[in-house]
């Protein structure tokens, strides 16, 4: 009876584990569009690679700095966010609000193995490239941030705005 409670703790302790790696491109599973599983949020939703209308290039570096730092869209539209890592550390961009973004910060604090592959996120490994396919289905203001602990505080975020 031990041995079957130890085997199943160490089980649970395994899959806990690697619930909470905070994983980059490469641990983060392929990920294929499914229009019936897209999940409508306060700043847009997982867009249609079939339906972009626009590719943004923006690069992270280890400066603490996203560049550009400041974008515009139009509402409706779908873009394709190609992130590439010109540092020697780990970067990610996540798109969201600013409350949402800061929540996470917050939570990637407290967890900083969390790992989590989002539609609206890309882990990218150093020298490498990461892709966002995003809709921006509604104007205002929102942010993207590298939420890799003290990233975040150190002021790696940009503005987006939609028009």
């Amino acid at each position: 009876m031990k041995t079957l409670q130890a085997f199943t703790l160490a089980a649970l302790l395994a899959a806990a584990s690697t619930a909470f790696a905070h994983g980059d491109e490469e641990h983060a599973k392929p990920h294929k569009f499914d229009a019936a599983k897209v999940e409508v949020t306060d700043f847009g939703q997982e867009g249609d690679p079939k339906k972009v209308t626009r590719t943004i290039k923006v690069d992270m570096a280890d400066n603490m700095r996203f560049t550009p730092a400041d974008l515009a869209v139009r509402r409706g539209e779908t873009v394709r966010f190609i992130v590439h890592n010109g540092g020697q550390v780990l970067h990610e961009m996540v798109l969201g609000t600013r409350e949402a973004l800061a929540a996470h910060a917050e939570l990637m604090r407290k967890f900083p193995d969390m790992e989590h592959a989002d539609p609206n996120m890309a882990h990218v490994k150093p020298g490498r490239r990461g892709e966002i396919v995003w809709q921006f289905t509604k104007a205002g203001e929102f942010q993207f941030a590298c939420l890799q602990p003290g990233h975040f505080e150190a002021g790696m975020v940009g503005r987006l705005t939609v028009k």
